[in-house]
């Protein structure tokens, strides 16, 4: 008989601790759960898990912290990250500083069952290679660049094919999202370094006193807790290609020694003595435009210069909506795949509201959004129904911070009956947002007990079936 996987389950919301073990423990899973990430990370000590499942914001400490952790105790344990569905921002640090990957709330029960399965057979794998990637082997990752049809993507298409022969330093700009890692990709794959390194490293995930050590490795005893030699993400990068995405959130005395790399193309690891030569190409990536970062004294003018030999502008996809449905139909085929499934379009529907939503979340976000509703599609083509709730309904246009109503187009409800449930809903809905959809939190809140939220929540359609079953 097959041994039981073992799951760490980690959410200072009782209600939801219970609700995920019940999902867990009927299909056939062994879960313990704690309520805070200390305990998590004495649990992990203790005992060997097969996956962890981990709400981001905890009481005692985020999930960057947890995942720091969890890789120093047990370095191949995958964690899956729960968090807010509009916070994209979130979602990628999280996949930058070691989770497998995150799930978005509200939770669905087929996308927690196939994203635990996907982790403990990667582990799987890895064991039974007796190795793990290097950043070498990472380079054959394909490029998730796709060539819209827009002017914009067109003309983009054709800077890239411009710059990547050549060794010169590019500036991406663009909203977070829209496809910056993506062209950096591409162009190192189209340059003359394609079989060599390339390494990504987000500047904004990186704590400011460790980003010197991050970049350009240090010696042992260099600093407390330096307990070994360690390579930066330079060395790691020699002969290809290192991109470093929102640059601008470096500190000033990184930007100094990271402008002597740039100028003279040598390095020294941190307390090291002796030079390191470097042969790398360096991509930079922000979402605030380098130009006025300067003028505002955040970034260093004469590294500035240094890396603007080439740039790149990427429009955030609501300004170029013909390449929305190409995409959308480009990640369905790849989900499809991953998935094992046979879906084959979208309903008409879902198209009009694909091009009427503003897609805060860029590229990324329409990813996601192909990604879960392919997930939960019983026919040929994505339904309405398979949709987040923010975007199947047309009248609410989320933001990643702000929620933005269109209001020349949305009629108020004439009765005060619909008037009331509709304040109620969206008071409902902030307030879940608010706290990353923990219920215990909202209720207290709202100044409403667990029971009545759960009532209205499930009234709202705001609950999945997952929840099936409480009381």
């Amino acid at each position: 008989m097959e041994k039981l996987k073992n799951i760490l389950l980690v959410d200072d919301d009782v209600d939801t601790c219970t609700l995920l073990t019940r999902l867990l423990e009927k299909h056939s899973y062994s879960v313990r759960a704690a309520h805070s990430g200390r305990s998590a990370l004495t649990m992990v000590k203790e005992q060997s898990f097969d996956a962890v499942l981990c709400d981001f914001r905890l009481g005692d400490m985020d999930g960057i912290e947890l995942l720091s952790g969890f890789k120093a105790l047990a370095p191949d344990l995958p964690v899956i990250i729960i968090t807010g569905y509009s916070d994209i921002r979130t979602a990628v640090n999280v996949i930058q500083s070691g989770a497998f990957d995150y799930i978005a709330k509200p939770l669905i029960p087929e996308e927690i069952l196939h994203q635990l399965k996907k982790a403990i057979d990667s582990t799987g794998q890895k064991q039974s290679s007796g190795s793990k990637k290097t950043a070498h082997e990472a380079k054959s990752k394909p490029s998730e660049f796709v060539e819209g049809t827009s002017p914009q993507s067109v003309e983009i298409s054709k800077q890239i094919e411009l710059v990547a022969p050549t060794n010169f330093s590019v500036i991406i700009f663009g909203e977070t999202g829209s496809g910056k890692e993506a062209i950096a990709r591409s162009i190192h794959e189209k340059s003359k370094r394609a079989a060599q390194p390339f390494i990504a490293l987000d500047c904004g995930a990186l704590p400011k006193d460790l980003a010197g050590s991050e970049l350009f490795g240090h010696e042992k005893g260099a600093f407390t807790g330096a307990l070994t030699t360690k390579s930066g993400q330079f060395e790691l990068a020699e002969g290809g290609t290192l991109f470093l995405d929102e640059v601008a959130n470096l500190p000033f005395d990184v930007q100094t020694l990271l402008l002597r790399v740039v100028q003279e193309r040598k390095m020294k690891r941190i307390g090291g003595t002796s030079e390191i030569s470097l042969d790398v190409r360096i991509l930079v990536a922000s979402n605030e435009n380098l130009f006025d970062a300067y003028k505002k004294g955040k970034f260093r003018e004469d590294l500035y210069h240094r890396f603007n030999e080439f740039s790149i502008h990427i429009s955030p996809l609501r300004e170029r909506k013909e390449d929305i449905l190409p995409l959308a139909m480009h990640f369905l085929q790849n989900v499809n795949e991953e998935l094992q499934k046979n879906v084959l379009g979208f309903d008409k529907e879902v198209c009009d509201c694909f091009l009427q939503y503003s897609w805060p979340g860029n590229i990324r976000e329409l990813k996601n959004v192909v990604k879960r509703a392919t997930l939960l599609a019983q026919s040929k083509q994505v339904q309405m129904h398979n949709l987040p709730l923010e975007i199947s309904n047309p009248s609410r246009f989320m933001g990643n911070e702000t929620q933005v109503i269109d209001n020349q187009h949305t009629k108020a409800p004439l009765d005060l009956k619909s008037a009331s449930m509709q304040a109620e809903y969206e008071t409902i809905l902030e307030a879940l947002k608010k706290v990353n959809f923990n219920r215990s939190k909202a209720a207290d809140l709202l100044k409403i007990d667990r029971k009545t939220l759960y009532n209205k929540m499930k009234a709202y359609k705001l609950i999945t079936d997952l929840n099936e079953g409480e009381e």
